[in-house]
Order: structure tokens, then sequence, then C-alpha cells
């Protein structure tokens, strides 16, 4: 294993705080770093949080909320779990909030199935996602707090100093895009983490969970052969709700002093997290117990199982107990006997193969489609703690020459550490695009090619004279594109208007991204879905809108012309927009020409509520 060299000490002008909050769907940590400047800066972790005794582990927390029938927090994390809860939470009639960061996922993205929406509890009545993600967010920044002024030197001075300008990152899966970024952000506001200024929303960033871990795998280790020769890796982040996997190599020509690291495959997001081997154990239960009066007792079972039995699962081979009763809980028919129910581990290894085979098609995905060869896999987040995950998958990879790496420290901080990392160090400086993003545009009418023949129907005659077909996919930025964070891509646009158009000052461009399988798609009545669900009939394609970016035209000129047909005078603004994919969040300008000055200008990144949810 190799290091990489220590990073350099802060150069800033005064001190800052920086906390990772990793808002997982079972579980949720906190890192941090103080910068101060002159000295290098350190990754640390909340190792301790309020009812912390009461849950095994000190490095996160349950991602559990109990509100009151006012709609109020009544518990939180660790302290949800304590003892007693339960009952007070039933007879106060209190409502349990989890895994409600999967209800953030958009229908159109992984985990869009009916099946595993069936599997994900529903929110509380009068309560969006948004508000519980910033009750959420409102009580970390609480244990934040705590533990800085709790353990550091003059630690209620410290955080008094940075308190108001902390820079948050916020990581999320890698399957989630600008509209679920747009939504955390919301949420942040909500939890007053930052105010809605371009300021405070500077202080906030994104960082997907595959990067996160790559960062975290760099910090702790990474094989020889990737830092010294280039070779690609796999970071499999398998957490509680999500895989996500990702494909990263070293930039060769990056020196010792930067080091760097370029994205080299399209990442995935898919739904098998450890939660998912718990529903299969449901599953199982429900049949298997179907005739046992224990059949009523199948939730209390299930959380046994995730407690004990399935973290210390090794052999296949080996009967398996899952103990959740007394002595005087027995029934022979169904193999319970004193309090503990006995399973063959075949029976339990099924529970396990999903997402052991999903990870490694995953993997396998990552190779063929990847821009350089990949040698390593390295296997992080709350789930890579199970040993038979990690003896399973080496078995299923190693023919195909593939050596799989288990860091040695926390996997289950991988996130939140990493996401800090990512801010400190920021290695990743080339990523790769996942779909074909473009926009729709008039195409000039060619009657010699079948496509536009085919269209005459939708033909019109714009001021200029020139005849336009409707409805063709412009692309920006094709699918699987290595492209770097400063490498902005342009699109020309010109706006048409007469006396009977009002103008307006606001532009608005639609950028879209195609889903589908076709190398070059053109058109966007072509490729029609066969996966989307039913209820999405506003958008039966595989063309969905990724945002709308507003422009201001006020300071673009205009340029009277006379129509074609001679009826009239037109005026048309000409100007470019200016995308940068290359960033974790999508990033936007205008620019245009007066004269012979070149003006660029910021631009309004809209999304859309995702209306299939």
């Amino acid at each position: 294993m190799a290091s990489i060299p220590i990073r350099a000490p802060f150069d800033g002008p005064r001190r800052k705080l920086v906390l990772a909050f990793d808002i997982g769907t079972t579980f949720s940590g906190i890192s941090y770093s103080v910068l101060d400047p002159g000295r290098v800066p350190e990754i640390k972790g909340i190792t301790k949080f309020p009812a912390q005794d009461h849950i095994s582990g000190a490095s996160k927390i349950p991602t559990i909320i109990y509100y009151d029938r006012n709609g109020d927090v009544r518990a939180v994390g660790a302290e949800a779990m304590r003892d007693g809860i339960q009952d007070q939470a039933e007879d106060e009639q209190w409502v349990k909030a989890e895994w409600f960061k999967l209800h953030l996922r958009s229908r159109l993205g992984p985990g869009a199935g009916r099946e595993i929406t069936a599997k994900i509890p529903p929110l509380p009545l009068n309560k969006t996602v948004i508000e519980i993600l910033a009750d959420f967010m409102v009580y970390l920044l609480s244990c934040a707090s705590k533990y800085i002024t709790e353990t550091h030197a003059n630690g209620v001075d410290l955080w008094t100093s940075v308190k108001d300008q902390i820079d948050f990152v916020l990581s999320h899966p890698n399957g989630w895009e600008g509209t679920q970024q747009s939504q955390m952000r919301s949420a942040a506001i909500l939890a007053r983490l930052i105010p809605d200024t371009s300021a405070g929303n500077a202080r906030l960033s994104f960082v997907t969970e595959g990067e996160a871990s790559l960062h975290f795998a760099i910090q702790n280790g990474l094989p020889s052969g990737a830092l010294n020769r280039g070779e690609g890796i796999v970071i499999v982040d398998a957490g509680g709700g999500t895989i996500d996997i990702s494909s990263y190599s070293k930039n060769m020509t990056s020196t010792a002093a930067k080091v760097s690291f370029e994205e080299i495959a399209t990442s995935q997001c898919h739904f098998q997290g450890s939660v998912f081997v718990n529903e299969n154990a449901r599953s199982f239960l429900q049949s298997y117990l179907a005739d046992s009066p224990y059949v009523d007792d199948i939730d209390h079972i299930t959380r046994c199982f995730d407690k004990t039995t399935k973290p210390r699962f090794r052999d296949a081979k080996e009967p398996q107990y899952i103990k959740f009763g007394s002595i005087r809980d027995n029934d022979a028919s169904v193999n319970i006997r004193s309090g503990q129910l006995k399973l063959q581990g075949a029976d339990v290894a099924l529970f396990f193969q999903p997402p052991i085979s999903c990870i490694a098609k995953a993997v396998q995905d990552q190779r063929q489609t990847a821009h350089k060869n990949i040698h390593h896999v390295i296997l992080v987040g709350g789930f890579a703690a199970s040993d038979y995950l990690l003896v399973q998958l080496t078995e299923a990879l190693r023919p195909a020459g593939l050596s799989i790496v288990r860091p040695e420290s926390h996997v289950n901080k991988a996130v939140s550490d990493g996401a800090i990392s990512f801010y400190l160090d920021h290695f990743v400086r080339t990523r790769v695009s996942k779909f074909a993003y473009g926009t729709f545009c008039d195409d000039w009418y060619r009657p010699e090619e079948n496509d536009h023949r085919a269209r005459v129907a939708t033909l019109y005659t714009d001021f200029a004279g020139t005849k336009r077909i409707p409805d063709r996919f412009d692309i920006i930025l094709p699918k699987n594109t290595q492209i770097s964070e400063q490498k902005e891509f342009r699109n020309s646009f010109s706006e048409y208007f007469d006396e009977s158009h009002r103008f307006s000052d606001i532009y608005k461009s639609e950028v879209w991204c195609y889903r589908g399988l076709v190398t070059q798609p053109k058109w966007k009545d072509v490729d029609r879905s066969k996966y989307l669900p039913s209820f999405a009939y506003l958008m039966a394609y595989n063309y969905t809108k990724l945002c709308t970016v507003d422009v201001k035209l006020s300071g673009v000129p205009l340029t009277q012309l006379r129509k074609a047909d001679g009826s009239g005078t037109y005026h048309v603004m000409t100007f470019d927009i200016i995308l940068i994919f290359g960033l974790t969040e999508l990033k936007a300008q205008v620019a245009w020409q007066d004269k012979t000055v070149s003006i660029t200008s910021s631009a309004k990144i809209v999304y859309d509520p995702d209306i299939y949810y």
C-alpha cells in the first residue's frame, strides 16, 4: 500500500471550520477540520453523540427522527434508540421517520421501481422530505457544536469564532443529480446552516459518495500499482441503502506536490445496500414462519438478525442462529428453541446474493467501459464490514484478475472523512458524463434527409425566411465523455421577436439529458421508453429535462433586421450559454459580444421538482 504526501498548510487569512455531513439511509456521521492559517489541516470525526452509550460504535448515529402529534421533533439519532423510547412513542403517538433520505430519489433514476418504493417507509403525514432533512441537519449541527466545544482547548471560543461562517460539504449517492442537490440545498437553508444568499450558497458544496470514498482511500493507502503506475481502481461504497460504484486512475502527468486523479468510467448507483439484505430476510421469514405463532414477531426477529446474525455471518455451510426471545420461546416445527431461530447457512447466503451479484456485475461493467485498464477494487462503507461480502466478492472477481482491498481504517467513516478530504485536497480533476446532455433546437430543413421529410408536417418558416423542423436534440456533451473541471461547453442562441411578441428580460434555456441506449440520439419523438411508470405520461421518452438556465438579457445588444416577407422588421439577440459539467455541481454562465468587448455574466440554474415522484 502507498500513501499520498502530507497536505500543505492552510494559507487562508483567518481560521475556518469545515463540516461534512454524511446523512445515510440507516446511519449518519460527521467529520470536520479546523483550518488555522499556517497549520496543516487534519481530518477529525465526531465520536461522541447524545445517548451514544446506548448503541454500538461511536462514529455514527441512527438516521431516525421521532415526531410528536404536533409535528415537533422529540428524539433523534441514538436518543431515538434508548431504552423505553418505543413504549413512550406508542403511548404519546409519536411517528418515526427513517430511511427518509431515499425519498429524494428520482422516479427516473436508480431505485425507480415499484418494488423498491414498496420497501421504503412512508414519510410522516404533513412532513416533506426537505423538512425532515432540515430537522436532521439541525441536530447534526448541534452535535458538532457540543463535541467541538467540549473536546477542544478553548472550544467555546473556537466555536464562537467560526459558527457564522462554517463551510459545509454534503455527500450524496452517485445516482443523484441536480434536482436532489437542489433539494438538499433547500434543506440546508431551512435548517439555517447557510443563508439563502450568494455568499451563503458558496459555503455549501456537494460530493458524490463514490468520489468522497476515493479521497478516503487515498488518505488510507492505495495499492502501489494505482499510485506508481496509474492502474485503474473501482471504488465500491457499500452503504445502508445504496451501492455506489466509481472508477478512477491517477493522472501520471501530475506532480508529487499536486497529485490528481481522473474518473475513467460512468459512475453507477444501485439500491442494493445492507438494508435490502434485511428485507430479503424479512421476506423469507414471512414465508417460513407463516404457520407459526411467531409470525407476528417478524419485525423484531429481523431487527435481531440485523444486529447480530448478519454482521457475524461468514460461512454458508454452517447453521445460523437469530436470538430474539427467552428460553420459553419454542417451536420445533420452525427450529425455534430457547428463543433462538435456527436457519440454514445456505438460506442466509441467499439474502446476500442480490447485492453480491449486483456489485460483481457493476465492476465488470466498469472494466468494459473504462477509459483505462482497471486492476483493483476498493471496498468501503458500512456494509463493507461484512466478511462474507468481502470473501464472496473476492471469489467472484479473482478470475478477472482483480485484487480486492478493504482499508483497515473505519470503513463506515469513508464518506464523511472523504468529504473533508475532497474539500481540502480536491484530488479529482476530471469526471465522466453519465448521460448525453443537450438542448432541443429547430433544425434547418433539408429535404434530402429522410428524417426531415418524415417530419414535414411540423415545418415552419422563421422571420428570416428559413424553413425549420423543431425538436432536434443538439448534443452539448456526449455520454461517457471525460471532462476536466475547467472545460466549458458553449451553445449559441439567437432570440427573435417582433412587435407582436413581448420581449422578456429573462431567457429560459432548457438543458435535457438522454437516458436511453441510442448512441447518437437525434429527435425528441424517437426512442420511447419501455420502462417508465405508466403515470409518467408527461414524458413518454428517454429524454428528461435536467434543468432550466435563466439568463438575464438586459445587457445583450439588439440587432434590427427586415422580415423576409417584407411585412416589417424584427429584432434578434445573439449570445452563448456556457455550461460547466466537470464540477460536482453544474454551473452556468452567459456570454455575448458588445462591439469589440466580450462580456460574461453568471446565469441561474433552476431545477424542476421531480414530478414523477
